[in-house]
């Protein structure tokens, strides 16, 4: 085990940057990360812009032990997440036997016919390994330290559970959250700023939260303390109880 193991999610796509859609992706895979003892470090969001793709996973890539990015790997013309990886890391790419032969089989169940634009689908980077999917068939792929995956949140679920045997985890982060009411920030800023300061081994947060309850505002903060040590972060739980 890595005394410390770092992960980045590069998200792709421009109906992301316009609105259209909001991502989930990046909650589920750092929720998935995380008994992995993998934290996610860093998050980018880029458009539909092969050299922009291109330059974002190689920083990402020096940057981080494994890096997760979604979208861009369907069957339209838009899709060119897949190519942008084989320019990234210097590969050829062509359509792979042993990802037609998915593909094939999976479109066959439902005698659905195999045409060039699903084809696209089964174009994988010279020396990637397959990413299995167990929604639609279509695979990700592993390419260094990079696992490309569909934009589609369900399906990145799914292509998830192939990635996990292939992580080399570091120690687990465990968190203690406590729920204050009535409390704003700077009641407690000064109190959880000595706390940091006494045990900066722990990372301490502080969230505010907002209710309308019968047209009368409801305030308070969830302080968050983090850390690997999960007896003694739970000995904190009162000290930060106390400070409401």
């Amino acid at each position: 085990m890595k005394s410390e193991v770092s992960a980045a999610v590069l998200l792709i796509g421009d109906e992301i940057l316009s609105g259209r859609t909001q991502d989930a992706n990046l909650r589920q895979i750092a929720e998935f990360l995380q008994p992995l003892g993998v934290p996610v470090k860093e998050a980018r969001v880029v458009t539909d812009d092969q050299s922009a793709i291109v330059d974002a996973v190689r920083a990402l890539s020096a940057a981080h032990d494994y890096v997760f990015t979604t979208g861009g790997i369907g069957p339209t013309h838009d899709d060119i997440t897949a190519d942008a990886m084989a320019v990234a890391f210097g590969r050829s790419i062509d359509v792979r036997d042993d990802a037609r032969a998915i593909l094939e089989e999976w479109y066959a169940r439902s005698g659905t016919q195999i045409t060039d634009a699903r084809l696209r689908m089964a174009r994988i980077p010279v020396g990637a390994s397959l990413i299995a999917n167990p929604v639609t068939g279509a695979p990700g792929f592993q390419i260094e330290n990079v696992f490309v995956m569909a934009g589609v949140p369900k399906i990145t679920r799914g292509m998830l559970e192939d990635v996990a045997h292939r992580i080399e985890g570091g120690p687990v982060t465990h968190t203690v959250s406590v729920r204050l009411e009535d409390v704003r920030e700077g009641d407690i800023a000064a109190a959880l700023g000595v706390r940091a300061q006494e045990h900066t081994e722990i990372s301490f947060g502080s969230y505010p939260w907002f209710e309308d309850v019968g047209g009368a505002l409801r305030r308070g903060v969830v302080l968050v303390a983090r850390g690997r040590d999960e007896a003694f972060l739970d000995s904190l739980r009162g000290r930060l109880e106390a400070l409401g």
